[in-house]
């Protein structure tokens, strides 16, 4: 393999093709009135032409999918020290966390944003109770973690990160409730393919759910104006 080049999260050693279930989309039935008109579509994804996935998400057992991530998991960031203070000849050091989420993941997250389930979302929950603005700097935190591509990140991807955040930050559960009545309303049968999804991505993040403070607040720094930044659910009287 060339220097530089990813390896796949989820990849079987074996000549013949992998069965693999790919991200199911999120469409919108407009004739269906009420916030429970998006649903996800079980149908493929078409798969880009010439480009290899980073992560393959295989309709394996569980324990083979924990066995390959053992091996295949990919180096993590190294904390450093930096000085914090210098009088005389003492110097107190301070451990600075390396971040794994870079760029890319942000420019993932904003395109996602832009999806049109994705704002009707957005805009049904108008009490924050699944989408503040710390839900969602965890849904960028969780992209950086998962492994993928920036592109092969689509909106069912936003909503299974927002579904573990909630599930990782909330003591009630019935918010994580709500994405479920959105996506698929009074329909339970595509439950179970979501709850698959969301234990592969949490493979492929290392079960690495916890988000610290200083690491929401860093990826909210780097753009402070964003308008999710906005979604304060303390604010809301």
């Amino acid at each position: 393999m060339a220097s530089g080049q990813a390896r796949p999260a989820f990849e079987e050693e074996s000549p013949q093709p992998s069965t693999t279930v790919r991200s199911p989309e999120v469409v919108v039935d407009d004739e269906v009135p009420g916030p429970s008109a998006p649903w996800i579509d079980p149908s493929p994804q078409p798969q880009s032409l010439g480009l290899k996935r980073k992560s393959e998400w295989s309709d394996e057992s569980e324990e083979e999918l924990e066995e390959e991530l053992e091996l295949e998991r990919a180096p993590e960031p190294e904390d450093t020290w930096v000085v914090e203070t210098l009088c005389g000849l003492k110097m107190k050091l301070k451990r600075k966390r390396a971040s794994s989420v870079l760029p890319e993941h942000h420019e993932a997250f904003n395109r996602l944003l832009g999806d049109p389930v994705v704002q009707k979302f957005l805009a049904w929950d108008k009490d924050l109770r699944v989408s503040d603005k710390y839900l969602l700097a965890m849904v960028i935190a969780y992209f950086s973690r998962a492994g993928l591509f920036s592109w092969q990140y689509q909106r069912i991807h936003f909503f299974l990160a927002l579904y573990l955040a909630s599930d990782m930050e909330e003591d009630n559960q019935a918010p994580k409730q709500d994405i479920f009545s959105f996506l698929y309303g009074k329909n339970y049968s595509q439950r179970p393919l979501f709850h698959k999804l969301r234990y592969q991505l949490l493979c492929s993040m290392r079960w690495r759910t916890w988000v610290s403070p200083e690491e929401m607040e860093e990826i909210q720094a780097y753009d402070p104006e964003h308008w999710v930044w906005a979604r304060d659910r303390t604010l809301i009287s």
